[in-house]
């Protein structure tokens, strides 16, 4: 919590910004008018608008399995966003902290109150889930919210869709890989008489350096869907089988599809009893297969694929489709001795279906896509959006490499470590670009299914966050995709296929709601 004054030294500070700003007040309702003055009507006349930038993170270096990993060194990430934004924002002046959470957030509103000399916030989303932009967002003064992409994502989205469902007077945001958009929206800081005016105008700079969609080729993709009647009547036979602790539970039922939670206990004794031999071969087997094996040993392959064999063994002994594991709480927690990765990338290759993180929605949409599409496999990620590039990331550390079905071709994957944590296994899918996709996810509480589509074109191979991250450009507006994140929280089921009549058909059938995000 240690705060550090940076002078911004900037003398040619982009002035052709502002007045673009400025010229386009005229014509942009709520947009940016006279220049000259700060937004705060007790700040003294021409001194530096003072702007305290607060990193919202665990730790400068990251002691825990989270967006981007265990053991990321946040410094020099820091050290050059506040080098660039003191040296570019000649009329800002900042303030530096870091903060882990809600606590640490109040004490420093608190000071920054006593003080009285702080005119607006800068709030860095550095991982995902720490709880401080809230605390500066009821301050009243303007905040600027940013995303550090593969990092702070998750938090960002969810935090921001809340800010924009409540329509928070004094909240802008970045979400951008281009740090010219961060230094264009800081600028707006001290060009902005009001807090509502910094808001419209920080909208009107993204809206603008946002590309206009383009018009990316698409491969022919014919994808052979049941009808909406056919498709209900399968699902209604189905089983998908949750691992959540060591409770189980009774069994419900979504959509027709029966949930049945079964324990850690359950899925480890599978797991011990798996063939050694039979192991060892799936295990041999992934390793020729896959384009690269990089810091998995085969002993922690052969562990994998006993788990993938336990994973099987369930579904045979409870005549179940799909299973969802609780992974991460499984593994941390000592219940379970290996990832379930590799065994959902290959049971989702096979035409069955497993879910991460024991998200009984997304795997029930899994299921009724997969049941849909006759064996098209849903991929379930943490999406991250770019405004720099227009596009959407879908991210995750296990895919498919079989998005057109059991039958359909197979495309390149990596083994490698899970990324949080540098440990187990798990896949980082090169799936095929210049496809349409249908992202889904099925609420049966509310009686709606959420979609938007999108053109894939490329895999990202950074190193933060997970393994597995296709890259698409979104039908439609792409400013409404930040809207829904709070409603439906961060994951998304990406299925290869133009779904969106098949998925109103069905929508239809079962009297619910398509809700589209683009």
């Amino acid at each position: 919590m240690k705060q550090n004054n940076f002078m911004s030294g900037c003398a040619g500070c982009p002035m052709n910004r502002r007045n673009f700003l400025a010229r386009g007040a005229a014509a942009t309702a709520g947009a940016v008018g006279a220049l000259a003055a700060p937004w705060s009507e007790a700040a003294p006349a021409r001194r530096k608008t003072r702007i305290h930038l607060i990193y919202a993170l665990h730790g400068p270096q990251q002691d825990r399995a989270d967006w981007p990993n265990k053991g990321f060194d946040f410094q020099p990430r820091m050290e050059r966003i506040t080098k660039e934004l003191t040296r570019r924002c000649a009329g800002c002046e900042f303030v530096t902290s870091m903060a882990t959470g809600e606590e640490e957030a109040k004490k420093l509103l608190a000071s920054d109150q006593a003080a009285g000399n702080i005119d607006g916030y800068l709030v860095y989303q550095m991982n995902c889930w720490n709880r401080v932009v809230q605390t500066f967002a009821a301050s009243g003064k303007p905040v600027l919210y940013a995303d550090f992409s593969f990092g702070g994502s998750g938090g960002f989205l969810v935090y921001n869709a809340t800010f924009l469902r409540q329509a928070t007077p004094n909240v802008g945001f970045v979400a951008s890989s281009r740090m010219d958009d961060v230094v264009s929206a800081v600028d707006c800081f001290p060009a902005a008489t009001t807090p509502a005016e910094f808001v419209a105008a920080t909208e009107q700079l993204r809206r603008r350096s946002t590309p206009k969609p383009g018009n990316p080729a698409r491969k022919a993709d014919a994808v052979n869907c049941l009808s909406a009647e056919e498709c209900l009547r399968r699902c209604k036979g189905l089983k998908l089988l949750a691992v959540r602790s060591q409770e189980a539970g009774p069994e419900t039922q979504i959509m027709g599809i029966k949930v049945q939670p079964i324990t850690f206990s359950e899925l480890n004794e599978a797991w011990k009893a798996a063939n050694p031999g039979e192991a060892r071969a799936i295990a041999e087997r992934w390793a020729k297969a896959a384009k690269k094996v990089s810091e998995v040993s085969p002993e922690t392959l052969q562990s994998s694929a006993a788990m993938y064999l336990a994973e099987k063994a369930l579904l045979k002994k409870h005549e179940a489709k799909g299973i969802t594991i609780n992974c991460l709480g499984g593994f941390y927690g000592g219940h379970i001795h290996a990832y379930p990765c590799l065994g959902f990338h290959q049971l989702n290759s096979d035409g069955l279906v497993g879910g991460c993180e024991c998200d009984i929605r997304s795997a029930v949409t899994m299921l009724a896509g997969n049941t849909l599409t006759q064996g098209r496999p849903g991929y379930i990620s943490d999406p991250v959006l770019d405004t720099a590039k227009r596009r959407i990331i879908y991210a995750h550390c296990v895919a498919s490499n079989k998005p057109f079905g059991p039958q359909g071709a197979a495309n390149p994957f990596e083994i490698l470590t899970h990324s949080e944590d540098r440990q187990g296994a798990s896949v980082r899918s090169l799936l095929p670009v210049g496809y349409l996709t249908t992202s889904l996810e099925f609420e049966q509480s509310r009686k709606e299914i959420l979609l938007h589509q999108a053109v894939t074109v490329a895999n990202d191979p950074d190193d933060r966050a997970c393994r597995t991250k296709l890259c698409a450009e979104p039908l439609g507006e792409f400013e409404k995709l930040f809207r829904m994140w709070d409603q439906w929280s961060w994951h998304r089921v990406t299925f290869y296929g133009d779904l969106k009549q098949p998925v109103y058909a069905l929508a239809e059938a079962l009297g619910w709601k398509v809700v589209e995000e683009t």
